[in-house]
Order: structure tokens, then sequence, then C-alpha cells
């Protein structure tokens, strides 16, 4: 089987108004597939750390002895990868293609599994990337999976659009900053996945402060948190509140994000373990 990119644009988008009826929209996984729960990490604005979020999810709910996959659904910012020091090819045969294994277990599927070169620039258009992602799901064979995490691209444009539509999410964590701006962030995810009928399981603020090494002060450097105002404006719970922590920058930025246990997501995981048991 090929996977190209090119061939993934399908149906004729042109002149279609685009309707609030995912059923119009929903793909098939792929037969080789059995993934339990399908979880999407947002942001309604780039910077925040999704990526940091989405893997240290990732990594406590396998260290809790689940099995784990992330589709890194950034297609053209992709850092998943990079942050678990993978490198392609993704290979495939008539049954799919075949995501690729971090060293803690994590089945891992990323554009930049895919490239002659990793460090190409993606520079599709918007059909191609979002037709990308599905792809993503209904030709990748992720095995059996309890938990498939996406880490979807800032804003609200055609590949989240995609996301919500096609691929059927049990729900999703809203990542923001400590600023002013957050209620508006959170805002705008939180209104697309009203509309597209998808469930908020609540918010995670990363950068919330950092602890002085010398004197252990907390230190808020972007300024005191509007998170609870934003979450209790939109009725939501607060899954966790990560501090910048240059240990685990350096960890991603060496490709050895595995060993990250982040316990700032404790709450996080919590939602996600007792999801699993509901379904039990």
């Amino acid at each position: 089987m090929k996977f190209s990119a090119c061939a993934a644009v399908g149906g004729n988008w042109a002149g279609r108004k685009l309707k609030m009826d995912k059923s119009e929209f929903q793909v098939e996984e792929n037969p080789y597939s059995n993934i339990r729960h399908m979880i999407g990490v947002v942001s309604g604005k780039g910077g925040v750390g999704k990526s940091l979020v989405t893997a240290s999810l990732a990594n406590l709910m396998a260290l809790q002895g689940y099995r784990v996959g992330i589709m890194d659904a950034d297609i053209t910012g992709p850092s998943i990868p990079r942050m678990y020091g993978i490198h392609g090819p993704a290979v495939g045969d008539d049954n799919g293609l075949y995501p690729l294994e971090a060293d803690n277990g994590i089945k891992i599927i990323s554009t930049n599994l895919l490239l002659p070169n990793e460090e190409d620039p993606v520079i599709w258009r918007g059909p191609v990337i979002a037709n990308m992602v599905k792809q993503f799901y209904t030709d990748v064979i992720w095995g059996e999976l309890d938990y498939l995490l996406v880490d979807m691209p800032p804003g609200t444009g055609d590949v989240p659009l995609t996301v919500f539509q096609s691929l059927p999410l049990d729900g999703i964590i809203i990542v923001t900053s400590p600023q002013d701006l957050v209620r508006m962030i959170v805002s705008k995810a939180v209104h697309m996945a009203e509309k597209m009928d998808v469930p908020v399981l609540g918010v995670v603020e990363n950068y919330s402060y950092m602890i002085c090494p010398h004197c252990g002060e907390k230190i808020s450097v972007f300024g005191e948190s509007h998170l609870e105002e934003a979450a209790e404006a939109e009725k939501l719970p607060v899954l966790g509140r990560l501090p910048i922590n240059p240990e685990y920058a350096q960890k991603a930025d060496a490709g050895d994000f595995a060993g990250v246990a982040n316990d700032g997501l404790d709450r996080a995981a919590e939602v996600l373990r007792a999801m699993n048991e509901n379904k039990s």
C-alpha cells in the first residue's frame, strides 16, 4: 500500500456548504486497529505547550500499564517524534502503515516519520493536510490501544475541524497559559467542541509558574493565572497546572522524553482512567 499525501485528497470539496452533522464526514477505523478511547489535546492559540502536555499525559498512562498511542496531527509543525527520539521512515504493507514505538512502548505516527528528510517543510494546502490526518486513522495499524491521544495544531482551522468531524473523539483537553487572553482561548475551543458535539474533559494550564532553583520561591513568570475564572465561566474542571521545568525541555530536545513522569497531570490521568473503567 502506498501512503501518499497526494492520493489522500478525496471528494470534491469546492462549493460544498460545511454542515455540523458529523455523520457525513465520519471515517472508518483501520480494520487492524482497536482503539478504546480517542482524546484530542487542543488550544485556541499556539505556543502553549500542547505537545508537552500530550506527551506527558501519554507517559503517565503508559506508566500505569495502559496501551497508548499519539497521533501527531500538527502536520506542518510536528514535534512528537523529536521529543521521543524516533526517526522514520515508517513502513507499511497491504494492510496499512505501522506506527513507530518510543522506548516506553507508546506508538507514534507523524508526518516527520513519512518524509524523506524530517527537516523538509510540509508545504501542502488545507485539503491535503486534512486528509492526511484522516489517513492517520484509516490507514495506520494501531493495533490494540486503550488511549490514542491526538496532538492537534492550534486554532479552529482545517485540521481541528477534520479531527472533530471525522474521528470518534471521546473528549478533548484544552491547554492554555496564565495570561489575560486565556478566557478567550478557552472559550474558542469550548464553543467549537459544543458545535461539533464533542465533550470537553477539562483545562490544563501550562507554564503556570517556575520554582527558583536557589531559594525555592514560586515565580509567576507570565503573570498571575486567570485559569480559575476561565474554567468557572465555562463550567470546566481544572485538570492540572504545570510549572516551567527546564529538565523537561532538555529531555525533549535530547529525544529522551519517554523517561519523563509529569505528576502535574495526575488529575487528567484520573479522568482518563475513569473513562476506561466506565467502558469496561
